[in-house]
């Protein structure tokens, strides 16, 4: 009896996405637009000059450290316990979950992998170019600084950018960039800077971070959302790779699973030509040693030797005329 093989949740997710393998209609893909272009552009000289104005201590270093001797935490302190929380929407742990159960729930369905892969590219980049920055310039934060005044740069820190703020306008911008109708984007885009913004504040209140880290920071995560057209490619020839390791996984283990069943093999009996037979006698042969041979009639009884039976005088062989007996009267 054959049963079929029992599926598993990966499996049933696999077969939820085999239902429409091709991507919806009403979804777009982002393209790398001219208008896009000429926000990276953009961005990318804001970036820059954020970074040159610190260099030379600027006057922005020394609004950095204006807004620090002003202490928030102190001035404000009843919020205090409501900023401790809204500054956990910037952390990468909770908002990377929080986002990709939101995304896996799109990709389910929308019967495409590419919501959970375009949010693993922009994850991907976040570390690599934020982190590289920030231990690149090496900038102290405030609870650290040593000199009254200064930029605090290459000193073995890793507070620029902040990356509280660039992680919150990626990993909430997402969601927008994602988005399937133009509507959604450009709500789902504003909503995404006004809470990146609001962590980034929420760190300079804390204490935890410059003004201008967040200014950076800001700039770090939109490069990324701007940029990320240019990787569709390789998120669709990455869902590609995954069905198909996905299709030949599944065909060898269903080929090792199924019983092995050997067919029957049928003899079919070679045509025979009856003339080229030679006619057979139904008797057995008999085998006759070579010589001259007699009838058995004709043969003389000999007694074998050490024979029990005792000799008859009056034995004749048989085919012979028997002599008559004498008749003895009584």
């Amino acid at each position: 009896m054959r049963t079929e093989p029992k599926l598993t949740r990966l499996d049933r997710v696999f077969a939820r996405l085999d239902r429409e393998p091709e991507r919806p209609a009403h979804i777009d893909v982002p393209k790398m637009s001219r208008h896009r272009i000429v926000l990276l552009a953009a961005t990318l000289a804001f970036y820059g000059a954020i970074v040159w104005a610190v260099v030379i201590t600027s006057w922005l270093v020394r609004l950095d450290w204006q807004v620090m001797f002003f202490r928030p935490y102190q001035q404000w302190s009843e919020i205090h316990w409501f900023v401790d929380y809204y500054v956990v929407l910037g952390q990468r742990g909770p908002t990377a979950v929080m986002v990709a159960a939101w995304l896996g729930w799109r990709s389910w369905r929308q019967h495409t992998l590419r919501p959970l892969l375009a949010l693993g590219v922009s994850l991907l980049l976040l570390n690599v170019t934020v982190g590289a920055a920030k231990y690149g310039m090496g900038r102290l934060g405030p609870h650290y600084a040593t000199v009254i005044g200064s930029n605090e740069m290459w000193r073995g820190g890793d507070i620029f950018p902040s990356g509280h703020t660039a992680n919150a306008v990626v990993t909430w911008g997402i969601l927008a960039y994602m988005a399937s109708t133009p509507r959604a984007r450009r709500w789902l885009s504003a909503v995404s800077a006004v809470t990146s913004l609001g962590v980034g504040m929420a760190t300079v209140y804390l204490g935890t971070h410059w003004l201008s880290d967040v200014l950076l920071g800001w700039a770090a995560g939109l490069l990324i959302l701007l940029a990320l057209p240019w990787f569709e490619p390789l998120i669709a020839r990455s869902e590609a790779r995954i069905l198909d390791l996905r299709d030949r996984w599944r065909d060898r283990r269903s080929t090792a699973a199924a019983p092995v069943s050997v067919p029957p093999v049928v003899v079919t009996p070679l045509p025979v030509d009856r003339d080229d037979v030679p006619a057979r006698s139904s008797r057995a042969p008999v085998f006759l040693a070579p010589g001259p041979h007699t009838a058995r009639s004709e043969r003389t009884p000999i007694t074998p030797a050490g024979s029990r039976r005792p000799p008859h005088p009056e034995r004749h062989p048989r085919g012979s005329a028997s002599s008559a007996r004498p008749l003895t009267g009584g």
